[in-house]
């Protein structure tokens, strides 16, 4: 059985959901096994996101209910029969674990389209949020008599809304969770730093940091990223050697036990010392990583957050000679992003990118910010109002792409901020990113987990040591 917090925990979170719903039922679908292979041959089974949140089982082939006007929660499962005992041993019954999370009452599985059809009957309406699982789509779209096709349009925007508004700000038991999370993803990348030499297979550095995530946790909270072509922002090769002189880029992080992420980058000189343009680069990066989590504080705005650290980088660019003109003008229209391509950042919680399948423009956004359509702000993830309990990610980056710098140059785009005949001498350069996790706090914030060496006189003392 998974570790689950206090049954209060889960009822105060339903309740506040049921205060913020008006009306009708909403329809939380477990996830299913999913075969690799074969059909008995499954991977490493994961529970929905919002069930955890919600109802804290992390069992396969279960759904919930909250039933907004009766003011109550009910699960949806099926015993363990004697066939499941002989393979897997003695199990709890579904009433038992409901128990344990402090739902009263549960029914058969096979009972949950007779429940959801009644409510259609009597006209009430039924929430679920869009699924994003093939199997679970055609269930909801046989369960609701919804067109499988068109079953994410009728996804409940406020649940939605009222989901988000509960799971962006973490509670102290969420925190410790993520603080765990994060311990293991600093032993993650310790073990790595400290193998970050010539000669060393990115394979075997890749199997490393994962080994690490399932000794101590529930596994990684994503593929891990790991090379020497940091300007591959999703770089999930690992056919490399490591090769002196060059960067080493590694973004990865853990699934605690609980099933709370951790998300770190830290981009490595192989060997342990920069080169000196590399260095340059380096320390542009860290300080807009570093000024980023300073100035974060509640009441300010993400979008400002990400506007600071990318007009840090246009003034070191600047100051290297790669950019030119007024900073602040070359930001807001966007000139910065030939180099940093993604936003700053994103929420982090129970998923690595917290909640993203309930739609970007609810997590991210709300009615007082919205969306850019100006490359490189248009991929800023979170914009939104930072509040207290909020966990976001902080991870600017420079990227020399060199198909982006070729468009750009034939194109003479942003020719009175970028100087392309310098910007070439780097062509091959390839990227640096340099990533925390940030908790906002009541009067701030506080990084998350144990200090992850990212400082060059750091970084030397522990690579290949």
């Amino acid at each position: 059985m998974n570790p689950l917090f206090e049954p209060q925990v889960y009822q105060n979170r339903r309740e506040k959901l049921m205060n913020a719903v008006q009306g009708g039922i909403a329809v939380f679908l477990g996830n299913h096994e999913a075969p690799m292979n074969y059909p008995d041959n499954t991977y490493n089974f994961r529970q929905d996101s919002d069930f955890l949140y919600f109802f804290g089982l992390s069992i396969a082939d279960i759904a919930a209910v909250i039933d907004f006007d009766a003011h109550q929660s009910l699960i949806f499962g099926n015993d363990f029969t004697i066939d499941d005992i002989i393979w897997m041993g003695d199990q709890p019954t579904i009433a038992s674990l409901a128990e344990k999370v402090g739902v009263k009452e549960t029914r058969p599985f096979g009972q949950l389209a007779e429940f959801i059809q009644q409510a259609q009957a009597q006209g009430r309406k039924v929430h679920f949020v869009p699924p994003y699982r093939g199997d679970n789509q055609i269930l909801l779209a046989n369960l609701t008599g919804i067109d499988v096709n068109h079953i994410r349009e009728h996804a409940s925007v406020e649940l939605i809304k009222g989901i988000v508004n509960l799971r962006s700000a973490k509670e102290q038991c969420e925190i410790d969770e993520m603080d765990k999370a994060c311990e293991i993803g600093v032993k993650m990348h310790t073990a790595v730093m400290r193998r970050a030499v010539p000669g060393e297979s990115e394979h075997e550095l890749a199997g490393l940091a994962e080994g690490i995530a399932l000794s101590f946790g529930n596994g990684i909270s994503f593929p891990v990223i790991l090379s020497q072509h940091g300007e591959t922002l999703h770089n999930h090769l690992h056919n490399g050697i490591l090769q002196a002189g060059n960067m080493l880029l590694m973004d990865a992080g853990a699934e605690g036990l609980m099933n709370y992420c951790s998300d770190y980058t830290r981009t490595l000189p192989i060997g342990g010392k920069f080169t000196t343009k590399q260095q340059e680069i380096y320390e542009i990066v860290l300080k807009a990583n570093m000024d980023a989590i300073d100035a974060a504080h509640p009441g300010m705005y993400n979008k400002e957050l990400h506007r600071l650290s990318c007009e840090v980088i246009a003034q070191g660019l600047k100051d290297l000679g790669l950019m030119k003109g007024d900073v602040k003008e070359a930001v807001e229209l966007g000139a910065h992003a030939l180099f940093m391509v993604h936003g700053l950042g994103h929420q982090i919680g129970l998923d690595v990118h917290d909640m993203e399948g309930l739609g970007q423009i609810y997590v991210g956004y709300d009615d007082t910010v919205r969306p850019s359509n100006i490359f490189g702000w248009a991929s800023l993830r979170m914009a939104r109002e930072l509040k207290p309990g909020f966990v976001v990610s902080i991870e600017p980056g420079i990227y020399f792409i060199p198909h982006l710098i070729d468009i750009w140059k034939k194109e003479n785009k942003f020719a009175d901020f970028i100087n392309y005949d310098v910007v070439e001498k780097y062509r091959d350069f390839g990227g640096i990113r340099i990533e925390d996790d940030l908790l906002i706090t009541e009067t701030g914030h506080r990084v998350l987990g144990p200090h992850l060496p990212k400082g060059v006189d750091e970084l030397a003392a522990i690579i290949g040591k």
